[in-house]
């Protein structure tokens, strides 16, 4: 029963080949009246053969032959798998290594990955130095995303056929994928130079050197790539994002700007632009704009990162332009509030700025208090923050006051202290002013 069912297979392909290559005007083959009857007759011979034997590889290495030749793919592999269970007596070594070879080859070109990696896998071990093997099995593995199995084989394919078009590239992204950005490099300049129209060989290089600390050459890339509708976008992400990490906050926007027009942008890569650019805006106290953004965001994504943390504290801060210079503003106007904020909180007394210093984390300004009654020599000390401002700090500034020998000491944040950083207080001349008494203090100044 399983030669009757073979034999009917193998008649159907035979037929199917007398059709392709047998009438006029056969438009498959490439060559003309004499290739046509030399396949008939080759075909006819199959025919005899396996007529006789349905697996007979004699007739089906002639059929096999004339479907790879063809690229016809999906007909070819089914003649090389029947033939790869034939008894290895059946077949010399070489024929056994050529129909594993075609048999992954065919695989490959059908994305059967899994089929492939086997019968390639096999055919390596009859011969590891074969070009087509290893090209094939490293193609197999990466388009599986095996990419740390592709790496070794595309490597052996280029050992054995160093000026081969196409190996660099793939060989570039398999490094890349697998975060091996400065191997990546030289693969990609190769593959480039093989083919300086790879877009996407050009912008995986530019985001291997961001990866590898060279912004400086990556960004040319990228603002090459701005306009590209594929790899636009992700470009101008990465664009904005290094201009807004050197200051240039206008280049920024506008790196963001463009991204938004790519309306083939991925919807992933639309939010992170959104947010980045509401980053900036708010960096510019552009507030109003960037509230925009979030709640576009938030639109498409309630849970996107911290959107939802953002809108509330930039809303709050949109009514609140003193705090919003608090939080935002240069170091020039928050010092002028600074000072501000110490003689509101002073009614008739005499206040006189000593010292001023502004720091990285904090700023301090130490004031002359004097009154009718009393007169002290204070130090307000400002956290430019939102967050919770730990014993630490609070424990520090203790020291700075008995350093410079003030009477009293104020800890002012637009956030809280911990509760630790509470009790350090306790018997000792220091206040805590958390944000709700920051803020009521900041609604009555004027700047």
């Amino acid at each position: 029963m399983t030669y009757l069912i073979a034999g009917v297979v193998v008649i159907s392909l035979i037929a199917v080949l007398m059709l392709i290559f047998g009438k006029k005007g056969g438009g498959m083959s490439a060559g003309g009246s004499g290739d046509h009857k030399n396949q008939a007759q080759i075909i006819r011979l199959a025919n005899k053969k396996l007529a006789k034997d349905p697996y007979d590889p004699e007739g089906l290495f002639p059929i096999g032959d004339i479907y790879f030749s063809k690229q016809l793919w999906d007909k070819a592999f089914p003649v090389y798998m029947q033939l790869s269970k034939l008894p290895r007596e059946k077949l010399t070594e070489e024929e056994y290594f050529l129909v594993l070879l075609r048999c992954g080859i065919c695989a490959v070109h059908q994305n059967k990955f899994q089929e492939a990696v086997m019968s390639l896998s096999e055919a390596n071990n009859l011969n590891s130095r074969n070009f087509e093997v290893n090209y094939y099995l490293g193609l197999a593995c990466f388009k599986s995303q095996q990419y740390e199995k592709a790496i070794p084989c595309f490597k052996k394919a280029l050992i054995a056929k160093s000026d081969a078009e196409g190996v660099y590239f793939y060989l570039g992204q398999a490094l890349y994928f697998t975060k091996k950005y400065r191997d990546s490099l030289p693969c990609f300049k190769k593959a480039l130079d093989e083919d300086p129209s790879n877009k996407e060989a050009l912008y995986d290089m530019a985001d291997a050197m961001t990866e590898e600390g060279h912004g400086e050459k990556a960004i040319k890339v990228f603002m090459h790539l701005r306009p590209d509708p594929v790899y636009g976008s992700k470009s101008c992400l990465h664009a904005g994002v290094y201009h807004r990490k050197v200051g240039d906050s206008e280049t920024a926007i506008q790196d963001f700007e463009i991204g938004l027009k790519h309306e083939t942008a991925l919807p992933e890569i639309k939010l992170e632009i959104e947010y980045n650019l509401a980053q900036v805006y708010f960096e510019k106290n552009q507030v109003a704009k960037g509230l925009t953004l979030l709640k576009t965001i938030r639109n498409v994504n309630s849970n996107y990162k911290d959107v939802n943390a953002l809108i509330s504290r930039y809303q709050e801060l949109s009514q609140n332009s003193n705090l919003q210079i608090y939080l935002s503003a240069g170091s020039s106007d928050f010092v002028t509030l600074c000072r501000k904020f110490i003689a509101a909180r002073y009614k008739n007394a005499h206040v006189k700025i000593q010292d001023i210093n502004v720091g990285p984390v904090f700023t301090d300004i130490v004031a002359d208090v004097s009154t009718l009654k009393w007169s002290n020599v204070e130090v307000y000390r400002f956290f430019r923050t939102s967050g919770s401002t730990g014993e630490l700090y609070v424990r520090e500034f203790h020291g700075h006051i008995q350093d410079i020998k003030a009477d009293r000491g104020f800890c002012v944040s637009a956030g809280t202290f911990t509760e630790e950083g509470r009790k350090y207080t306790e018997g000792r001349p220091i206040d805590l002013i958390e944000k709700s008494e920051l803020v009521k203090v900041l609604k009555v100044i004027s700047i």
